[in-house]
């Protein structure tokens, strides 16, 4: 049973916990202490039914005020799937945590109320959509029991959504009327909107195709720990362990270790007590190479015939996470999978305003700002542009004064 990540997002009050609290609600997936425990307490909707939104509301200011703040996850199963949920914030302040929060997502749920339409915040979650990749898209036009269940309100708002998922190059975008508060095509069809000819939320769920289509060829594995047990029974042994990114690594393979440029071919790949023939992206596994080659943690083996992009000099578009500004003149550390090598921000290319979209000159970074840098960094770095190669694609910045993660990065070209 394959697992899939989705998040939700959309302005204040547009019922994203509320949906995720009917997902769980109606699919039996609450425990029976969370369900008394919902039954006992005294939030309550204008026609006395529970407040669901109790469910993803963990922290006291989320439940005292109504809003997401920070992301809460959720985990649930049926019968044809495994889903694990995030539900984060659609407030401007708490961008950095909707960003956390969508990074691992293989499909996005966006939330629009169906009185409102598509306003600003519907065109910045559409943008972070957008630059992270995620290539599925459920757009839930909720509250539509507010809306008389309209065909011609539904069918208004989905032609102008149609226009910002073009400009925005969303390609596969799929529209479902709900009502969250009352459980129409939540989990169930709804009976109010026989116009509606397409499937529930859940029933979508659980049908959507959402394997990553990247070729095999685009072998990545980071190496983790060198193993040399230099015991008398393993005198010579030497293992390279990691987890592959992506594609897959075969016995006899040819290899490149990165960044020293040294090639080899794959002796045998251990996986615990087996050695199988071919070891895929997602497996932890030990690799033997058939010649002696320096390696250390940090390097890259990759597959000799489709080698990654190299560089010092990087463009990549960055998040700002950090209360603190981005600070030009000092030195933070990057981390690119296992390896970690210092770096600093050449140039700031533009910061994006997400609410219209409009890339501005910029000469800082402030909390929850996007936009596009040019950074250096002091060691080589083996990566693959994020459009092509998610996996080794993206990294982070560390300031190397607090220990704190202060930005998440994607990369998009080599730049000189």
């Amino acid at each position: 049973m394959n697992i899939l990540k989705f998040f939700t997002a959309g302005s204040v009050d547009d019922g994203k916990s509320t949906l995720i609290g009917r997902l769980l609600y109606d699919t039996d997936s609450i425990l029976a202490d969370q369900l008394e425990a919902l039954q006992a307490s005294n939030r309550k909707n204008d026609d006395g039914t529970i407040d669901l939104a109790i469910l993803t509301d963990g922290l006291r200011a989320e439940r005292e005020q109504g809003i997401t703040i920070d992301v809460a996850y959720k985990y649930f199963q049926t019968e044809k799937r495994k889903f694990i949920i995030a539900d984060t914030p659609g407030h401007i302040q708490y961008t950095r945590n909707m960003v956390t929060g969508a990074s691992t997502a293989k499909l996005a749920i966006i939330l629009i109320d169906a009185r409102n339409g598509v306003v600003e915040q519907t065109i910045r979650h559409s943008y972070l959509v957008s630059l992270l990749g995620i290539e599925h898209v459920v757009v839930c036009l909720n509250k539509m029991d507010m809306v008389g269940y309209s065909e011609t309100v539904f069918h208004a708002i989905t032609e102008k959504y149609k226009a910002l998922a073009a400009e925005l190059n969303l390609k596969e975008v799929t529209f479902i009327p709900v009502s969250a508060l009352k459980g129409d095509n939540v989990v169930n069809e709804s009976e109010h909107m026989q116009w509606y000819q397409g499937r529930s939320l859940l029933h979508f769920l659980e049908s959507v195709d959402v394997e990553d289509a990247l070729p095999y060829n685009l072998a990545r594995m980071p190496v983790q720990w060198v193993i040399r047990p230099q015991t008398d029974e393993l005198h010579d042994y030497r293992g390279y362990a990691g987890r592959i990114l992506s594609g897959s690594f075969n016995v006899n393979d040819k290899v490149t270790v990165l960044p020293s440029g040294h090639s080899s071919v794959i002796d045998r790949i251990e996986i615990f007590d087996q050695r199988p023939v071919e070891a895929f992206a997602g497996q932890s596994v030990t690799i033997h190479l058939k010649d002696n080659i320096d390696i250390s943690r940090g390097d890259v083996l990759v597959n000799s015939d489709h080698l990654p992009q190299s560089s010092q000099v990087i463009e990549a578009d960055l998040c700002w996470m950090d209360a603190r500004p981005l600070d030009d003149s000092i030195t933070y550390l990057l981390q690119h999978n296992s390896k970690i090598t210092k770096c600093k921000i050449r140039e700031i290319v533009y910061k994006v305003d997400i609410n219209t979209l409009e890339k501005q000159d910029a000469h800082d970074f402030k909390l929850n700002d996007i936009g596009r840098v040019v950074l250096k960094t002091a060691d080589e770095l083996p990566f693959d542009l994020y459009t092509e190669n998610k996996a080794n694609g993206a990294a982070i910045l560390v300031d190397s004064r607090t220990n704190l993660t202060v930005a998440a990065l994607m990369f998009r070209n080599v730049s000189y």
